[in-house]
């Protein structure tokens, strides 16, 4: 009982209670009026031929007289199926006809009317018919009456109104087993997403929706909400991976930073000493300020709180300052850092971000090519660039270092992940993994391509900035090497 109740008060059961109800009204009123414009086409059909026999009539009485009128309405009336007709002298004595008895006065109303009557050959016991008349006054006091049976038009008026019962009947049931099966139909749906979301909630994240083959509305709810859950499924790995590789990550230098300090209390006896102690505690200590900072400029750009400090500027001189700071750096490591940026490129964003992203996409760039041009003992250079393609800009960081390999470069951009050849060279592995959260935030995506030898780097950024904004969170930029 308790099932069907919750049956009864579903919304998809109430709903085709509300169209059964509309519909049956609409049926009642369909019938209704197909039911009095048959009447109203009965009740012509039948004006229009006793109009037509009392012409006729008439013209037999101007023609004959009394007499022969009196000879035609009683041949006329011995018909099967005849119409009505009377024919009286001015005393109201029946002359001819077929009609034996009216209500009083009916004779004395010229024009029609609808009325009861009896036959000749009925008794006074028998039921009383309903007919509809037309007297006409003749000459010398004589009345004629014409008229038609009713039953016909009665008839046909029960059968309409009795399909209408019989049909209103009919949708009532049907609709409440339509309703009944639709509801629970709908219902068992909805059961099986309630227990979804329960597990679900248990923290079996890996739970989905059920999504049916017919894609209707619930399949498209099912669909949407499965790539909701497939995304909090996603931030949910990524936060245990990060908590993973910060712990993993940041034990080394926090050992060494403590390691440190023990052997500087141990070991050191002079000032000079001591002070040298605290330095490289400084720089231990600096360092990890900066991946902490980088942490949160990447959960600040992939939340986008960042959106409502974009200015309009222009890159191609954010390009030349970012390849201005570096170029002392490139030539230290033996390489030339050239900026192809000579035509101002309008972007709207925000400025630090987008210069934080190029200048990590620069630093890689020459922390990886420096090595490789050691070795070979050549001169290679590191491009920036600053181009517009389209309603986009594309900010470029090109290397002739040892490259990404295909398979690993969808990997790389998540945070802290290093490959096992650059885990010699100085890092923290969240440079590429901010400038992928900033090119997000602006409604771009960053591309890592082959550059034959080396890597390419590349910010592609609409012109016009990121389409939805978010609530302002100021946010300060951090270097990230």
């Amino acid at each position: 009982m308790a099932a069907l109740g919750k049956l009864f008060r579903t919304t998809a059961f109430k709903l085709t209670i509300v169209y059964l109800v509309v519909f049956a009204l609409f049926a009642v009123f369909l019938l209704g009026y197909f039911a009095l414009n048959t009447k109203r086409l009965f009740t012509e059909q039948v004006t229009d031929v006793v109009n037509a026999e009392i012409t006729g009539l008439v013209e037999q009485f101007n023609a004959g007289g009394i007499r022969r009128l009196t000879l035609i309405a009683e041949a006329r009336s011995r018909r099967p199926g005849s119409s009505l007709y009377l024919v009286t002298a001015p005393g109201g004595d029946g002359l001819a006809g077929n009609v034996g008895s009216l209500p009083t006065g009916v004779l004395d109303r010229q024009g029609w009317s609808e009325t009861f009557y009896r036959r000749i050959e009925e008794g006074e016991n028998s039921d009383l018919h309903r007919a509809l008349l037309r007297v006409y006054h003749l000459p010398g006091g004589f009345r004629l009456l014409v008229g038609r049976d009713l039953e016909e038009r009665e008839r046909l008026y029960d059968v309409v109104l009795n399909a209408g019962k019989w049909s209103a009947a009919v949708v009532i049931v049907l609709g409440l087993v339509g309703g009944f099966f639709v509801a629970r139909r709908v219902l068992r749906r909805v059961d099986a997403m309630t227990e979804t979301t329960r597990t679900i909630m248990g923290g079996d994240l890996s739970g989905r929706l059920p999504v049916g083959s017919s894609g209707d509305e619930l399949d498209r709810l099912a669909r949407n909400l499965n790539e909701m859950l497939d995304r909090i499924e996603a931030l949910m790995r990524g936060l245990k991976e990060v908590s993973d590789n910060i712990a993993h990550d940041l034990k080394t230098p926090l050992t060494r930073l403590r390691n440190r300090a023990e052997e500087a209390l141990r070991t050191s006896h002079s000032d000079k000493d001591y002070r040298a102690a605290l330095e490289g505690t400084i720089e231990e200590s600096d360092s990890l300020i900066k991946t902490f900072n980088a942490l949160l400029m990447i959960a600040r750009a992939e939340a986008g709180q960042a959106r409502e400090n974009m200015v309009d500027f222009d890159a191609a001189e954010a390009a030349r300052s970012v390849g201005e700071l570096y170029e002392p750096l490139a030539e230290e490591q033996g390489l030339a850092l050239e900026v192809d940026a000579p035509a101002a490129v309008p972007l709207r964003g925000n400025r630090e971000l987008i210069s934080q992203a190029l200048a990590n996409l620069v630093d890689n760039a020459i922390k990886y090519a420096g090595p490789a041009a050691k070795t070979n003992g050549t001169s290679t250079n590191v491009t920036v660039s600053a181009r517009a393609e389209g309603d986009h800009v594309v900010l470029s960081v090109g290397d002739r270092g040892p490259g990404i390999p295909e398979g690993e470069r969808s990997r790389v951009v998540e945070r802290f992940v290093r490959l096992e050849r650059s885990r010699s060279i100085p890092g923290s592995g969240l440079g590429l993994s901010l400038a992928s959260a900033v090119a997000r935030l602006h409604g771009g995506e960053l591309r890592l391509e082959e550059n034959s030898p080396g890597l390419r780097a590349e910010l592609m950024l609409p012109r016009g900035g990121p389409q939805q904004q978010t609530a302002p969170v100021h946010s300060q930029p951090a270097e990230v090497r």
